[in-house]
């Protein structure tokens, strides 16, 4: 959906309030206008913020996409579509398969940006670790993004989800976790999934701390 001049003008000075459209899995699931942007947000979270989701923009730019092949891109969990949007303005043509359980957060980014994008995206609505599970296909990137207001669901630290995520990838695949690391408490339990979850499924795993998230990858990266 466009935005108004007025409306991008006025976002510079304070946060606008779009549409709100609670479901069963986010409550306080709201669009807003802030800094010329939409941003998809919970009570506790931001999901989406467009071009400046800053987490996925470092992480992406550590890991060097420019020189790696790759064709398809798995998105579990994703929001308004801040991944795609990045990875078109960073100049990527990828195909995505996107997996969104929330049917509200779809009706969202069908409204407010998948008219702005010109990837090729397929949009599934399911449970991520369902699909992940029953998935055949091979990636060559995988984004982990899925969260619950402010809370990452157990059952995608588990080892038999990142275990089924390593077979799905391709030869020299990249993964990509995001993690909640805004204050102390956070810290502790992402860097204890890292150590004693991640590590050992993705023994060559590395993080980035991009401030108030860390950034998981499945291999280690050229500095």
């Amino acid at each position: 959906m466009q935005k108004t001049f007025w409306k991008r003008f006025f976002s510079y000075f304070g946060e606008l309030h779009v549409e709100s459209a609670p479901s069963t899995y986010n409550p306080h699931l709201y669009v807003s206008l802030r800094r010329g942007r939409y941003q998809l947000c919970t009570a506790h979270a931001v999901y989406s913020y467009e071009d400046r989701y800053d987490n996925f923009v470092r992480a992406f730019k550590k890991a060097k996409l420019h020189d790696r092949k790759i064709d398809n891109v798995l998105i579990l969990g994703f929001g308004l579509g801040s991944i795609p949007i990045i990875l078109e303005k960073q100049g990527h043509d990828y195909y995505f398969t996107a997996v969104e359980i929330d049917e509200e957060v779809l009706y969202l980014a069908n409204k407010y940006s998948l008219s702005d994008m010109t990837s090729n995206i397929e949009l599934i609505c399911a449970d991520a670790n369902a699909f992940v599970m029953q998935c055949s296909d091979r990636y060559d990137m995988i984004c982990m993004d899925v969260f619950l207001d402010d809370t990452v669901p157990s059952v995608f630290e588990e080892a038999l989800f990142l275990q089924k995520i390593k077979k799905l990838l391709t030869p020299n695949g990249l993964f990509l976790y995001n993690r909640l690391a805004a204050n102390s408490e956070d810290v502790k339990k992402t860097k204890t999934f890292f150590e004693e979850g991640f590590l050992p499924v993705f023994p060559d795993g590395q993080f980035l701390d991009v401030g108030g998230n860390w950034m998981l990858f499945n291999q280690k990266l050229k500095a």
